[in-house]
């Protein structure tokens, strides 16, 4: 393992921007998650009590509309810990497929929902569209609730509206590094979650994190360990988790991808793959597990580098949401990037807004996906990105085809449902190396669409024009990739 430098510790929690880039931009703004376990304290009670008074007003669910940061620590805290016996059961809404919106709608009961809107910036827009929508069916605001940044257009929208809650975000926190914040701490809230417990695991691992040590310290050790495995080839860290712990891949995966995937560098996290046996692997992995088990053995006797973290159960949840945090800020330094800015996401939204501009559905143009699979070499690895409808049936196919390829290529595999892996790897299929063959599974038609209230377009026409817009964006960079339907990719990986 390389040397970490001496002051590193000590210049990250002083907040010195220098160790990422001589210039503040997207860094000074960005560190507020280092002491957001110590902050968020002050605001349990009220979390709690706003919380009770939900459900003492009869809401029974909640829709959290929200995309890449706003969500996915909800999604995990959700998955980890469900509902507590009485409180409001949270359901994530960040899709912009018809089906999947239709089928969210019809398992609430509108009347006794409320509708978190939970954007950063505010001007999400897949979270406007999906407020969009609801609001048409519930008109009453004491049913909204807004997470945003001070002065943004969605708290505007939020006092005009005259929502049940306006909860206001420390500014200086980025999306991916929003768990411990208010973004993840209000879902958590309604749904009985134990806050306290929560913060007091992130306090416990920032006090460990100040350590200068970097063997006694978990978050930089951690770092040094993911910037020398990828400088040395192994950057597909592959995540094995316990069952209960499973969602918590999807967090760290966003993390990871959309903090290290630019400059042409950066690590693939690989979350949700079956483990195989030694042989389906190449020598680019890096395996991080939570917990022993016997197929670990394995990957060690055949020289596979394994990280075992210890594993208590899910309670150690808001301790590993700053260890990772905090990993991979110090990775970031290691391998000279800014781990904090998402340069190349940007890149797809305007293609995007430039195709619904031009008010035309461009039928899916479909691709012969050998020429691009042909193309597969040692180091590489494959991304589904799926434009689909995001139920239990297409992720099991999508699975198997995605297990088929690793075992006959050799290569790590990602599945993502788009559009919220534009926000989570899509960064790091632009802007990262170059070793990825993407794989864009869309729908050639669909009998079912969805009007935006207020907008020239269906919610089909804009997933239609997002997965365009990331097409060109891949294609811009030179990037590896197929456009296919759901039944081209069958056939292919029946050949």
């Amino acid at each position: 393992m390389s040397d970490l430098p001496e002051d590193l510790v000590d210049r990250l929690w002083q907040r010195d921007h220098t160790l990422w880039n001589p210039s503040p931009d997207e860094i000074s703004n960005r560190l507020g998650w280092l002491t957001l376990p110590e902050e968020m304290v002050e605001r349990v009670a009220d979390l709690e009590a706003f919380a009770g008074k939900a459900t003492d007003d009869g809401f029974k669910h909640a829709v959290l509309c929200g995309m890449g940061g706003s969500s996915l620590a909800p999604e995990v805290l959700r998955k980890t810990f469900g509902a507590r016996a009485g409180a409001i059961d949270l359901h994530i809404c960040d899709s912009t497929h018809p089906g999947a919106i239709a089928s969210l709608e019809a398992s609430i009961d509108l009347d006794s929902t409320l509708f978190i809107i939970a954007s950063k910036s505010g001007e999400t827009i897949e979270t406007l569209s999906h407020f969009r929508y609801f609001h048409s069916k519930v008109t009453d605001g004491t049913q909204f609730v807004a997470i945003t940044d001070e002065g943004s257009m969605l708290e505007r929208l939020a006092r005009n509206e005259k929502f049940r809650e306006v909860f206001l975000n420390p500014p200086d926190v980025g999306g991916r590094y929003s768990a411990l914040s208010l973004f993840g701490l209000v879902p958590f809230a309604l749904t009985g979650g134990n806050l306290e417990a929560l913060l007091d695991g992130g306090r416990q691992m920032a006090s460990s994190c100040r350590l200068e040590s970097a063997v006694d310290n978990p978050g930089a050790n951690l770092g040094q360990t993911l910037a020398d495995a990828a400088q040395q080839g192994r950057d597909k860290v592959t995540f094995v988790l316990p069952e209960e712990f499973a969602g918590f891949g999807d967090w760290m995966e966003q993390l990871i991808a959309e903090s290290t995937g630019k400059l042409g560098k950066g690590i693939v996290p690989i979350v949700g793959e079956n483990i195989g046996p030694p042989s389906v692997y190449g020598s680019d992995r890096l395996f991080i597990a939570y917990g022993e088990s016997e197929a670990l053995d394995a990957l060690r006797e055949s020289g596979h580098q394994v990280v075992v973290l210890d594993y208590d159960g899910p309670a150690q949840l808001g301790g590993e949401f700053f260890r990772w945090e905090f990993a991979v800020a110090v990775a970031g330094h290691l391998m000279a990037i800014n781990p904090f800015d998402q340069p190349d996401v940007a890149s797809a939204k305007e293609a995007t807004k430039a195709i619904l501009g031009q008010g035309e559905r461009e039928k899916a143009a479909v691709d012969d996906l050998d020429p691009a699979l042909s193309t597969i070499g040692p180091g590489d690895y494959v991304a589904i990105q799926a434009f689909l409808p995001t139920n239990a049936e297409v992720s099991d196919a999508l699975q198997k085809a995605r297990m088929h390829i690793r075992d006959k290529y050799r290569v790590a595999t990602t599945v993502g449902f788009g559009p919220p892996f534009l926000h989570s790897t899509g960064q790091l299929h632009k802007g990262g190396p170059n070793t990825g063959v993407m794989i864009q599974v869309v729908e050639p038609e669909r009998d079912f669409d969805i009007q935006i209230p207020g907008a020239p377009y269906t919610f089909g026409t804009l997933l239609d024009a997002q997965s365009l817009g990331d097409l060109q964006a891949l294609r811009s960079k030179n990037r590896r990739v197929a456009r296919i339907t759901p039944e081209e990719l069958k056939k292919a990986l029946r050949d």
